[in-house]
């Protein structure tokens, strides 16, 4: 009775008085009733916005220092970092080193579920040591109840070692807040199948996942107005983009878009100074690497004539 207690402290945890009646549903009705259950899930987000600006700034300081953004976290909210982590090399043309994600239980856990490897603190030490974290990172521990032994263990040793520790979680309080030095808390209630936190939980950390990284590299000039311009032109989809985005900033025809691109050796980035500039490419990376990377600011840069 004790445990029963203690498990339903947590709002993740808690029955739904909304879903009580989903097995006597009909189709219609039962889609409706648990998709209903999504709208709290924006205003949850929108609640924590000045954390996540915070953690933000916290991130673009250490990358902008040499550091990297490392997530971690188990089952579905480990799933979830790995996505993210995944998607920033060909959206904004990072080095894969520059955003890692580890989960409890490794690879395989991205399609096989290994409950037990989430208790395990002896995990999270390890991958921790195993990403070599330093006082120049920001590590985010990601776990819809903030108590995940695996999480908390890997957050502490980073904590000791000096890097940034932002946590993303869906209770009020919980053991992950005394190790980090943001906490991003989108308390969206109990799901509509009751400690199903892959649902309501697991939208809410998508979104802020979406939000950090996003944000951090457009902070980082990875983005010009809102197109990608760092994107990698890895394949047909990326590249078509690629040749729109130079196309539109350029106000060029496609053909002479894509020889840009060419000519600046898949660099959507280097193209549009060329072609906006009328430089060569080198000229325009050392204009790049002299702006910070920001195209804005390469646009208006003065430009060294050997």
């Amino acid at each position: 009775m004790g445990y029963a207690k203690e498990f339903t402290k947590m709002v993740t945890e808690e029955r739904n008085s909304r879903t009580n009646d989903l097995d006597i549903l009909d189709t219609k009705e039962l889609v409706n009733r648990v998709q209903k259950e999504d709208f709290e899930v924006a205003q949850a987000v929108e609640k924590v916005n000045p954390e996540i600006a915070i953690a933000v700034d916290l991130i673009v300081d250490k990358l902008k220092a040499g550091g990297r953004l490392i997530y971690f976290g188990a089952g579905t909210s480990g799933r979830l970092g790995v996505l993210d982590a995944t998607e920033c090399h060909p959206t904004f043309g990072v080095d894969r080193q520059m955003v890692q994600a580890c989960i409890a239980g490794g690879k395989e856990a991205m399609f096989v579920s290994f409950e037990n490897a989430e208790d395990s603190r002896e995990l999270g030490e390890q991958d921790a040591v195993n990403v070599k974290i330093t006082a120049k990172d920001a590590v985010v521990g990601i776990t819809a109840s903030g108590r995940t032994p695996y999480v908390i263990a890997a957050l502490e040793l980073a904590k000791k070692e000096g890097a940034a520790t932002i946590g993303i979680v869906n209770n009020f309080e919980s053991p992950l807040n005394k190790v980090c030095d943001v906490v991003i808390a989108p308390v969206v209630g109990p799901e509509a199948l009751t400690g199903s936190t892959r649902m309501k939980a697991g939208t809410a950390q998508k979104m802020v996942l979406n939000l950090l990284s996003t944000c951090t590299m457009v902070r980082l000039g990875k983005v010009y107005e809102n197109l990608m311009v760092d994107l990698k032109p890895t394949n047909e989809k990326l590249r078509e983009r690629a040749v729109s985005i130079i196309a539109l900033i350029c106000d060029v025809q496609r053909p002479i878009a894509e020889g840009a691109l060419v000519a600046s050796n898949g660099q959507a980035k280097t193209a549009i100074l060329m072609l906006k500039r009328k430089i060569g490419r080198v000229q325009a990376e050392e204009l790049i690497a002299k702006s910070g990377s920001s195209l804005r600011k390469s646009l208006v840069a003065e430009v060294e004539h050997s």
